[in-house]
């Protein structure tokens, strides 16, 4: 008696299709959680609105002095300081939510180069964030252009001026690094409480301990901090003679999710879901 064996056609990905899989994958989740709408919804009226109500309250408000030193880029993008909040908290949910779930099983069961999962949520999230962190801050400084009182007309700027578009651009920027500075934390933590508090203690807890230093010491360390580096990229003009230029400070921001990137993938691969 001769028996049959019918086997079937073994199934193989490349490498850069495996992951164009679990981009396709992170991309369903993000889509599909209300919180990600939400959250984007929330960081485009925060801007939004504090940049109206920026724009109608302080100009009258300024003394002469005032007007030959206040930034009013950094005015109308004034509301990238609580919405940083809603991205920083969803860039901290994207990974802790599957671990607080326990669906991360599935996740690595699916993809096992748990590298990739990590880079999939990255990219996706990235995306997610630029797109809708620069839409904020342009509709934020096109808010705060329409609303400025007719006699405030020194404060009204055009995006073709010198540090305008980079600074309104760079709001958007700042955001999406933050929010992956979340997503690292998230990744080494795996708590979602534990890791908005890390995120949110390095954001603000160092600007109060450098206010109790000498005057030389904040000078040469405040300006290295995670919120002063990272807030450089959307002044428009130098704030003081210890502040970084923009770029050189949003590096620094950059390298502080670096290293929060780099400990999270360190952890996702060596410890046990």
């Amino acid at each position: 008696m001769t028996v049959t064996t019918l086997v079937g056609p073994t199934i193989s990905y490349g490498k850069t299709t495996a992951f164009v899989n679990a981009l396709r994958s992170e991309l369903l989740k993000i889509r599909s959680v209300p919180s990600t709408f939400w959250t984007l919804a929330c960081a485009v009226v925060f801007n939004v609105v504090l940049a109206a109500v920026v724009a109608v309250l302080i100009p009258g408000r300024l003394s002469a002095a005032d007007r030959k030193t206040t930034d009013s880029i950094q005015l109308s993008l004034a509301g990238l300081h609580l919405s940083q909040v809603a991205i920083g908290v969803l860039g901290v949910l994207v990974i802790t939510s599957e671990y607080s779930t326990g669906m991360i099983r599935a996740t690595l069961s699916a993809v096992p180069k748990r590298s990739s999962v990590l880079s999939a949520k990255a990219v996706v999230f990235a995306a997610a964030a630029v797109i809708g962190g620069t839409i904020s801050s342009f509709a934020a400084y096109f808010a705060f252009e329409a609303f400025l009182p007719s006699d405030a007309g020194y404060m009204k700027t055009s995006l073709s001026d010198p540090g305008v578009l980079r600074a309104v651009m760079g709001g958007g920027l700042y955001l999406a690094v933050l929010g992956l500075l979340g997503l690292g934390l998230g990744a080494v933590l795996r708590s979602s409480a534990g890791a908005i508090a890390a995120l949110f203690g390095l954001l603000f807890v160092p600007q109060i301990f450098v206010q109790l230093m000498p005057g030389n010491w904040r000078d040469s360390i405040g300006p290295y901090l995670l919120m002063n580096a990272g807030s450089d990229i959307f002044v428009a003009s130098q704030r003081e003679a210890a502040s970084l230029s923009p770029w050189t400070g949003f590096g620094v921001f950059c390298l502080y999710a670096a290293i929060a990137l780099t400990a999270g993938f360190v952890s996702i691969t060596r410890r046990d879901a």
